[in-house]
């Protein structure tokens, strides 16, 4: 920790080191709160799983952490998803139906999935994320936090 003191009490700036969690916010979906998000569409929709943090500093990065579960019917399509910051997409990735997940039923390839992304924001303002999925093809892709626990952590760390 880098310790900068000034002041008659020797203690009005204490500053973090960089690479030091500033603070934690997470946001749960899942059970008996989580909605069933299916859609065929091409196009980026929203599941719900969203969570707003407030940096401390322009220079502050934030570490988006989620994990969820989603299935795909047997049709073939992919599941993409991304993490929004406001209207900005932070980048994604597919999951590909035949590759990691589990057949149910003969219907459905069921997986769960996780993934992190370290964003700078370059604000001090209130700043909203949220996860969103969207079918390859056309095919039937759900996000289900009905049948499992879905995550979003947001970490803020010193820049």
């Amino acid at each position: 920790m880098t310790t900068t003191i000034t002041g008659a009490l020797g203690i009005d700036n204490i500053k973090a080191a960089t690479g030091a969690t500033l603070q934690v916010v997470s946001a749960t979906d899942g059970n008996t709160s989580g909605s069933l998000v299916a859609t065929t569409s091409t196009s980026y929709i929203a599941t719900g799983l969203t969570k707003t943090i407030t940096p401390s500093s322009t220079s502050s990065k934030i570490k988006i952490d989620a994990s969820f579960l989603t299935d795909v019917d047997t049709t073939g399509a992919n599941i993409y998803f991304t993490v929004k910051r406001g209207s900005t997409s932070l980048g994604g990735a597919a999951n590909d139906a035949n590759t990691g997940m589990a057949l149910v039923n003969n219907t459905r390839f069921l997986s769960g999935l996780s993934f992190s992304y370290l964003d700078s924001p370059s604000t001090t303002s209130a700043t909203t994320y949220e996860l969103y999925i969207k079918s390859s093809s056309g095919g039937t892709v759900r996000y289900r936090p009905d049948e499992s626990m879905s995550s979003l952590i947001l970490t803020e760390i010193q820049g």
